[in-house]
């Protein structure tokens, strides 16, 4: 495991390299050896039609996640469609809520896209609801796609080969989060995270991080999202007075900032860092203005460029939100390119092209310019909007992007500018 370099943030994005993680092939027909090197179930064969479900938040602790995400899917499956469909015909598309850890939601929304045989899942966005419906998509032969899922659990989950992210694992965001509070030059730091799989395990790591900088967390507080109110929880941190404040949830991060502002530990006394959960350009609309000036927060992938953000708004005006995206985007995009590949829709086949279609070949960065390529009898290597892609053998991208992004006075922050922190390769 390499330390991070301590590098001053200077321009748009963060770029970092993980080796892979596990080691496999793949082959298109039968039982596949997909991304996790371990043989997929056949799964139903494939009737030429591509068919994916989407399992993302309209309801829940993430819903506000739910509008960009369906966004960057809706853009992809308009640029699908307009290139003349996957093998010849129209994708077709199912969508079910994935709620939250707090109902059923998810599972019973993936029961009734597996009754109508969908090919692939894209979703969750949620780590742990991605974990309590991974083992019924997988078993099903069926692809599970999350362009949200940043767990470290699921670069070795046992998925048969068939899960892949297009966002990194929170290790990297970890990383980069805890060079951020060292090279801010903060050496006492609270932290305040959700318990769960994604709080705990991104909480870890920035711990480690920052720490391994030569900064001290003081004080951590893994609480439980689910709460009334959260005065006690803020009150172990206050009472340690430390320079630098993590927090780490989802949708109830407000109610923690309204529950810091009320005990005195506002923004301009000590610095607040955010992370994806909770990097948020509407939850925060109602504090005060001026609330969360000069607060950073880190995003896996890439700042969402003013083009794509412009394609965005012809099909969702609307649209306030733009985190994960690109990364929808580049995962439906990423799936079409793989049934092209593998001149087939079933899910094995699907999974079995994916790495293939990511690196290795020559770049291209849309569906129509790659599959005119695929046609051609090209290798290609999609290059999305969230970055390189790069599948390793664990279904992770081997390089990803974290972006450092900073909240103005109106309690909003730009998406389409991040300042930029480099690190080595980071062992899988």
């Amino acid at each position: 495991m390499n330390p991070i370099r301590h590098v001053p943030a200077l321009a748009v994005a963060a770029c970092l390299a993980l080796a892979a993680c596990s080691a496999g092939g793949g082959t298109t027909t039968g039982a596949t050896t997909g991304a996790s090197g371990t043989a997929s179930p056949a799964g139903p064969r494939g009737d030429g039609t591509l068919s994916i479900g989407t399992v993302l938040p309209q309801t829940g602790s993430l819903a506000y996640l739910g509008p960009p995400m369906y966004a960057g899917v809706d853009l992809a499956l308009k640029e699908i469609r307009e290139a003349g469909g996957v093998l010849g015909k129209p994708v077709a598309r199912a969508d079910v809520d994935s709620g939250d850890t707090t109902t059923n939601i998810a599972s019973q929304g993936v029961d009734k896209l597996l009754a109508q045989k969908v090919d692939a899942i894209v979703g969750a966005a949620s780590s742990s609801v991605s974990e309590s419906i991974i083992d019924k998509i997988t078993g099903a032969g069926v692809v599970q796609f999350s362009p949200a899922n940043t767990s470290d659990k699921f670069t070795t989950i046992d998925d048969k080969g068939l899960y892949f992210r297009t966002a990194p694992p929170d290790k990297l965001q970890g990383r980069v989060l805890g060079d951020l509070l060292v090279s801010d030059g903060n050496e006492t730091v609270g932290v305040l995270a959700m318990q769960d799989s994604y709080g705990t395990g991104l909480a870890d790591q920035v711990t480690r991080t920052a720490e391994e900088g030569g900064a001290t967390v003081v004080e951590r507080v893994d609480y439980d999202p689910k709460a009334a109110e959260f005065s006690a929880d803020v009150a172990k941190i206050k009472a340690k007075n430390p320079q630098a404040i993590v927090i780490i949830g989802f949708e109830e991060s407000a109610k923690v900032l309204r529950e810091l502002v009320k005990q005195g530990l506002t923004a301009d006394r000590h610095h607040w860092y955010l992370v994806d959960g909770n990097m948020s350009n509407t939850n925060y609309l109602r504090m005060p203005k001026g609330t969360l000036q000069g607060v950073k927060g880190t995003l896996p992938g890439a700042a969402a460029p003013e083009a794509f953000q412009k394609r965005l708004l012809q099909i969702h005006p609307d649209l306030h939100e733009f985190t994960y995206a690109a990364e929808s985007y580049d995962a439906m995009t990423l799936l079409a390119l793989a049934a092209e590949a593998a001149g087939s829709d079933a899910g094995a086949a699907v999974a079995g092209k994916l790495v293939e279609v990511s690196k290795g070949g020559q770049k291209c960065a849309d569906f129509k310019g790659c599959a005119a390529l695929l046609k051609a009898g090209k290798d290609i290597d999609f290059d999305g909007v969230s970055g390189p892609v790069d599948f390793n053998e664990a279904g992770d991208p081997s390089t990803a992007t974290i972006g450092v992004y900073q909240y103005r006075g109106d309690n909003t922050f730009d998406a389409g500018k991040a300042v930029e922190y480099r690190t080595g390769n980071i062992a899988g």
